[in-house]
């Protein structure tokens, strides 16, 4: 999944989580039942993972371009120095 199917992934679920809650919620009012509501909003929890969760071909719209193997030994990662610290020396105190 690329960056931008993420940021489409999340707005989906965040959009039909709130439709399911608003809708349950209305539909438990109306019926006057707390368990309807319940069963209603886990439905459309069970059914926003099934449609968010997976990595849908959709999710893939912009593929990142990875650099080549031969492209990456032409240019060797910077190695990081290691700074050598002396060693510090207790102070003693005299009395």
């Amino acid at each position: 999944m690329d960056r931008q199917g993420q940021k489409l992934s999340e707005q989906l679920m965040q959009i039909m989580l709130l439709a399911f809650a608003v809708g349950a919620f209305a539909t438990g009012y109306v019926i006057g039942s707390f368990q309807m509501m319940m069963l209603i909003y886990a439905g459309g929890v069970v059914l926003v993972t099934l449609i968010t969760v997976p990595n849908w071909p959709f999710y893939n719209c912009h593929p990142l371009n990875w650099l080549d193997p031969s492209e990456a030994e032409k240019h060797p990662k910077p190695q990081v120095q290691q700074r050598t610290s002396s060693s510090s020396k207790k102070k003693s105190s005299k009395k």
